[in-house]
């Protein structure tokens, strides 16, 4: 079964791409290049990495948003730790996940070496690989008929990470044999424990996806170099869903024909930077205060009906409700809650220091209290209730089943160009607008570039 779903990877043609799943393509590279050119500026947990990276010896590849430059596997390192560092990246509610957080810096560290060897990837391989390893790390999920944390596991960069295999061997056109035999490379040391939610200091949540970025690069470097691998690395007996499921898992979803249908088109793009399912949260928070006009003072208490998946957000409540480092307070239905009716908002720079510290929004958040209502079992990650009660008496309540961002109430292309905009004016070299809009409308007509990897340094 393996090397059939590899087939069938290897098999993903950019001429028969459909215009909507090649937009939705360059709408997630967009997207994930300005989220990774942002967290290069405000993210100190992504420095060490990249600072490793080019301490080893240097090469053709860029670390995003620096004049760094580093060898494949490294800069797919350092850009892995840029991707999620912001807890800003394009995410699969489905699944759910981050099926771009490894794959987009896997591939532009490999269309960078290409390009530096001679054989630059242009926009249209680019876009086919990015395509191909997006849908591999959504079946990946969607075929799990049991959850990989009963386990213990942490699953949105072990399932990315095999999507970032899938899609760097597309990009290197390995054969089906070599595609799979870079999952069973990748198998070998592409793994995320569950302790990730448990540590209150820390912050590896933040720059999870440099492991499986690099490991990916890796993997499908040594399988085309003629390492051979298990014969099945996702069915066999101890293979990855016998490890990280029981063996429970759906072979028809890996196996299914696209037939034009890709799941790339089904991203969520986030309009505020934390973590998906304390959307719903921030969404209503403001809603119901532009609606009724109250303010912080006005607050008695705040309660917020949350799903199973949501519980990881919440407890325990003393550390939700006063986080002490940042990638925690983005991980927070407290802290977003009280922020956003707090401050008016959630940005870029809402989870600085002296954010984390002020004392408004920590007052406001140990007033918040969650709870699992009767039917929640069946929510998604990002849907929620809340209640907000005033001191007058009078309780505001509202409900959302998917929060904004989802593909049925998406983001407009502009406002996902505007986002570009916003971070990539956050990056350690900064863009000024005209230059940012210009790089954009060059991410947005991908498939005209003849080297996406000069394009992307």
């Amino acid at each position: 079964m393996s090397e059939q779903v590899a087939a069938l990877i290897a098999g993903v043609d950019y001429a028969a791409l459909p215009d909507a799943v090649l937009r939705a393509g360059k709408l997630a590279l967009l997207d994930a290049t300005g989220v990774m050119l942002a967290a290069s500026g405000l993210s100190p947990e992504a420095r060490a990495f990249a600072r490793m990276a080019q301490g080893m010896g240097g090469g053709p590849c860029a670390i995003l948003g620096t004049r760094q430059r580093a060898a494949a596997p490294m800069a797919a390192l350092a850009n892995g730790a840029l991707a999620h560092a912001l807890d800003f990246e394009d995410a699969f509610d489905l699944a759910p996940g981050h099926p771009n957080g490894s794959l987009v810096p896997a591939l532009i560290a490999l269309a960078q070496m290409q390009g530096a060897a001679g054989d630059p990837v242009d926009g249209q391989r680019f876009l086919a690989a990015l395509v191909a390893g997006c849908e591999m790390s959504c079946r990946m999920g969607l075929a799990l008929r049991r959850k990989m944390e009963e386990g213990g596991w942490y699953p949105p960069p072990i399932l990315a990470g095999f999507g970032a295999v899938a899609g760097a061997a597309h990009l290197l056109r390995l054969n089906p044999r070599q595609m799979a035999d870079a999952f069973s490379l990748a198998l070998c040391s592409v793994t995320m424990p569950g302790e990730i939610k448990y540590s209150q200091r820390t912050t590896i949540r933040a720059i999870r996806e440099a492991f499986p970025a690099q490991a990916a690069v890796q993997a499908v470097l040594l399988a085309q170099a003629g390492v051979a691998g298990f014969e099945e690395p996702l069915e066999g007996r101890a293979g990855f869903y016998a490890l990280y499921a029981g063996g429970q898992f759906d072979p028809d979803i890996l196996l299914a024909p696209p037939d034009g249908a890709f799941w790339i088109e089904q991203l969520t793009f986030k309009p505020w930077p934390s973590c998906r399912g304390t959307h719903p949260f921030i969404e209503m928070a403001l809603a119901l205060q532009a609606e009724h006009g109250f303010t912080v003072q006005d607050i008695a208490a705040i309660r917020a009906g949350i799903g199973p998946m949501q519980v990881m957000l919440a407890e325990p409540h003393a550390r939700k409700a006063a986080p002490e480092v940042a990638i925690d307070a983005k991980f927070s239905v407290p802290f977003c809650t009280a922020l956003a009716l707090a401050k008016g908002g959630v940005g870029l720079d809402s989870f600085a220091p002296e954010m984390l510290a002020d004392p408004a929004v920590l007052a406001l958040a140990s007033r918040v209290t969650c709870h699992v209502p009767d039917g929640a079992e069946n929510w998604r990650g990002d849907a929620g209730a809340l209640e907000i009660a005033l001191a007058d008496g009078t309780v505001l309540s509202a409900r959302r089943d998917a929060a904004r961002g989802a593909p049925h109430n998406p983001l407009a292309e502009g406002e996902v160009i505007d986002k570009f905009v916003a971070c990539a004016a956050r990056a350690a070299r900064p863009l000024a607008d005209s230059p940012a809009r210009e790089l954009a409308r060059q991410i947005l007509s991908l498939e005209k570039c003849a080297d996406a990897g000069a394009l992307l340094a």
